[in-house]
Parts: C-alpha cells; sequence; structure tokens
C-alpha cells in the first residue's frame, strides 16, 4: 500500500507540473513546450522522494524544477548534478536550486556547469550524471533523495537472479539489474541477514558455479548493515548480462575470499526451473543412498546435483554415468561428475558434453540409455556407495 501511495503522488506531481512552467524570466526566456522528467528516489529517509523536471526554454538552456514529497517544514536542501551514476559517484556538475521543505520544491535555469562550460538542454538529456538532494548545507553527507539522469536514466527492463545460500544458510538474496538507456546497467545486489558492519565482496566469474572460473566483474562490496551494495555495469552491458557465461559469487570478507555467502548462476546458466530427480539406491554400503537432480538451464545445458544421505566426512566419492542399465552392468562411463564431497554428502557439476565431447545437455540427460554409479574412493572403484537407472531406464 506504502509504496503505491508513493507511485500515486509521483503521478500527481508529473501532471501537475506537465500543466504549469508558463515561463517569463522578463529577459524573454519562454518555454519551447518540450520536458523531461525524472524520478528522485529516497536514500536516508524513506519519506522522502520526488521528480526532477527538465524544462527545454527557446534559448536553449533548460529550467530544472525539484518536486519532493515529504520534507520537513522550514528545511532548506541544497541539490546538484554530479558526474556519472550515483552507484559510481562523482564531483558536482551543477549547482541546481535549493528545496525549500515547506513547498517541496526548487526551480532554477541552467545554462553551464560550475566550471562555466555551457550546456543546452538537449545535452543535459544525454549527461553522464545523477542529481543528489541534500539534507542541509551543513550536511551534505545526508542524502534525502537521488535520481539518475541523462544517459545514466533506467529504462524500466529489469533482470532478478537468485542468489542462494553457500557457507551460511541464513544469507541468500537477489542479484537485480536494471537497464540504463546508454545500454549499461545498474547491478543491485541484496542479502537478507548480514552481519552488521561486514563488508562482502562479490564478483560475476566466467562458468557455472559448479565450474568455477576468473572474475570478469568486480561489483562494490554489500554492506552487511544494509545487506545491499549498488554498481554501475559498464564494462558489460545490460544485454551481455542476459547472455553471459557466468556466475556471482558473494564472499565473507576481503581477507576470507574462500567463505562464500551466497552465490548464483546467471545470464545462459540461469535455471529454468524445470528439474528431474532420480533415485540412487544403496548398494554396497546399505546406509547410504540419496538423489540425482537435473535442473535445466536457459542454454539447455544442465546442473547436476547429486545428494547423499550418511556419507563420511573427509571421504571423496567418484560418480558417473554409465551406459546401459543397472540390470546391464557394467557398461562404459559415458559422463564423469565432480566427486561427492562425504562431509556434505553433495556434488555439483554442470553438463554439457559426454566425456567424448559429445554435446549432452538436460534432454538428454531424460532419454540417455544410461545409469548413475557412485563409488567409495578413486583407490576402490569396485565398491559402490549408490546406483540408480536414468534416463530411459528408469
Amino acid at each position: 500500500m506504502k509504496n503505491i501511495l508513493k507511485y500515486t503522488l509521483l503521478i500527481f506531481i508529473s501532471l501537475n507540473l506537465n500543466n504549469c512552467s508558463i515561463y517569463d524570466d522578463g529577459g524573454g526566456v519562454t518555454v519551447t513546450g518540450e520536458s523531461k522528467t525524472y524520478t528522485l528516489v529516497s536514500v536516508d529517509d524513506p519519506n522522502i522522494f520526488g521528480t526532477a523536471r527538465f524544462i527545454e526554454n527557446t534559448n536553449g538552456s533548460a529550467i530544472v524544477e525539484l518536486e519532493l514529497i515529504g520534507t520537513p517544514s522550514g528545511g532548506l536542501h541544497p541539490a546538484h548534478i554530479h558526474f556519472n551514476t550515483a552507484a559510481e559517484g562523482g564531483d558536482i556538475a551543477v549547482t541546481l536550486g535549493t528545496v525549500d521543505g515547506t513547498t517541496g520544491f526548487s526551480s532554477v535555469i541552467v545554462s553551464q556547469l560550475d566550471n562555466g562550460t555551457a550546456i543546452t538542454y538537449d545535452e543535459l538529456l544525454q549527461f553522464d550524471g545523477y542529481i543528489n538532494v541534500h539534507l542541509s548545507a551543513s550536511d551534505l553527507g545526508t542524502l534525502v533523495a537521488q535520481g539518475d539522469i541523462g544517459e545514466n536514466e533506467l529504462t524500466g527492463e529489469a533482470k532478478v537472479y537468485e542468489l542462494d545460500s553457500v557457507d551460511d544458510p541464513m544469507i541468500s538474496g537477489t542479484a537485480t539489474f536494471q537497464e540504463r538507456v546508454n545500454g549499461e546497467a545498474l547491478a543491485t545486489l541484496d542479502l537478507e541477514n548480514t552481519t552488521d558492519g561486514a563488508m562482502h565482496p562479490a564478483h560475476i566469474h566466467a562458468n557455472t558455479a559448479a565450474e568455477g572460473g576468473d572474475i570478469v566483474f568486480t561489483f562494490n562490496s554489500v554492506n552487511g548493515t544494509t545487506g545491499l551494495s549498488q554498481t554501475n555495469v559498464d564494462t558489460i552491458t545490460y544485454a551481455e548480462v542476459l547472455t553471459i557465461d557466468g556466475y556471482i559469487n558473494v564472499h565473507l570478507s576481503a581477507s576470507d575470499l574462500g567463505t562464500l555467502v551466497a552465490q548464483g548462476d546467471i545470464g545462459q546458466n540461469e535455471l529454468t526451473g524445470e528439474s528431474k530427480v532420480y533415485a540412487l539406491s544403496a548398494v554396497d554400503v546399505p546406509s547410504i543412498s540419496g538423489t540425482a537432480t537435473f535442473f535445466e538451464r536457459v542454454n539447455g545445458e544442465a546442473l547436476a546435483v547429486l545428494d547423499l544421505l550418511n556419507t563420511v566426512d573427509g571421504e571423496m566419492h567418484p560418480a558417473h554415468i554409465h551406459a546401459g542399465s543397472v540390470a546391464t552392468a557394467p557398461g562404459a562411463i559415458l559422463f564423469t561428475f565432480n566427486s561427492v564431497n562425504g562431509t556434505t554428502g553433495v556434488s555439483k557439476t554442470n553438463v554439457a558434453v559426454l566425456d567424448d565431447d559429445t554435446a549432452f545437455g538436460y534432454d538428454d540427460v531424460l532419454t540417455v540409455d544410461g545409469y548413475i554409479n557412485v563409488h567409495l574412493s578413486a583407490g576402490d572403484l569396485a565398491t559402490l556407495v549408490a546406483q540408480g537407472d536414468i534416463g530411459i531406464n528408469e
């Protein structure tokens, strides 16, 4: 309900602004009728938000009108256009009018940057910048509203990826990529149950999480107090994010990158929601059994998760897909999984090709003439801890 009210008020502001501003400064400067409105979102006070409206003048300059809701009566809120995106931060480019807290309004004519460089209305609409509205002249560090403008404006297109728990089962969240007008993206990592004061480095890595890979892109660290990180993604475009062969890791700290607090496949490696579970029955060790689950990826490959109960800490159990069925075993090895970790009972493997490099994806798993063997150890492949038919042999 609160969000509905907020957007209703923003629409009301926009409609009112579109019906006013027949502006004449006494020197013959009048408006052309062209205007552009940007959203200013809450920052340090969730109750303050509004709009910035750029209005074209006949001489090419612009009127910049700021309209905020929720400002305290009597307050004076300095405002500026800064260089870069809000996620990056940047120096002041243009000093705007001071918002009157009583009315929530300010208006100023802009024809040049603070350094004297001329700028037109059209150039402002292409500007690499953002607006900050501050609490007061003596407290510029506290922001009451903020919004990207020009080429950094968000188009409304967005993609959300899940970030699952890894080493801490309490921490999970999402990674949201929002498209900018210039094709770049705003990335927002939002985690639950992070620790106050902690800072969690985060990256996009190449390949799938099951495979591992080098760092492709570095996010601003997730602030444990808020659980948030916002980063401008400029070396990878928004469109490329949707198709990248990659995954996200969020680490415990800069000094402990080996401990992961959250992780998720993105781009072409995203899971579609389709999956198939096969039973793995006990064989030579009656206490060990489990499942093999194959999850479909957007690119048609699969994530294979072997999950066994009652495995022994420290043991590593090789596993394979073999040709034929359990009844006709032994069969040749078709595919090698990452070994099952006895401490966790889990193995995760990306399934894209067979061991002979023949393409082998999710759909192929469902129709393969095969079965799975999980072995006691690399030195004792003859002892089987779990086994199950898959594909057409299920």
